[in-house]
């Protein structure tokens, strides 16, 4: 097994998969090196609470995902909190082998959890770490986006562009 290089890890070998109940809490520093991958301020918790279910080769890991962020608002850049409670629900599989590039394939709703993994173990920390940023707004705002519109001019009552500036050369 290779040392991993995601920021979160935690490998699991399909030979400990059992029915005791997984809790996946980064440390400080982890969870430091994740905000700086989504390009977020902080990251002050995260947990999940995880239960992995065998079929073979293939391993089902269900639960889910609490974290609180703190993430610059998109019109402000202004840091605020955001929690964050997601269902986890994904499906761990040996690689489905060789795809001809013009061979058509079929996807179900089902198939978008699906992680291939190499060998006898799988990351699980990592497709945690995959569902926090699926899971991350980017584009939010925060709570004091629309007095920064305002005060900025940005709220859309001023005209701008070139029309506003032909406008107010009209009134003169």
């Amino acid at each position: 097994m290779t040392a991993p290089t995601h920021e979160y890890s935690l490998m699991i070998d399909l030979r400990q998969v059992n029915d005791v109940p997984l809790v996946l809490e980064p440390d400080e520093a982890a969870r430091r090196r994740l905000a700086g991958r989504f390009a977020i301020t902080a990251i002050p918790m995260m947990r999940a609470d995880i239960a992995l279910a065998r079929e073979g080769e293939r391993v089902t890991a269900t639960g889910r995902l609490v974290a609180n962020v703190i993430q610059p608002c998109r019109v402000s850049a202004e840091d605020f909190p955001v929690h964050i409670d997601e269902p986890i629900h994904l499906r761990f599989i040996p690689p489905a082998g060789a795809i001809t590039p013009d061979e058509e394939i079929e996807l179900t709703a089902d198939d978008c959890d699906e992680i291939e993994y190499d060998g006898s173990a799988f990351d699980l920390g990592e497709a945690v770490a995959q569902t926090l940023a699926l899971a991350i707004d980017l584009f939010a705002e925060g709570p004091n986006a629309d007095a920064f519109r305002a005060r900025h001019g940005l709220d859309g009552e001023t005209p701008t562009g070139p029309f506003a500036a032909l406008a107010a050369l009209k009134k003169d």
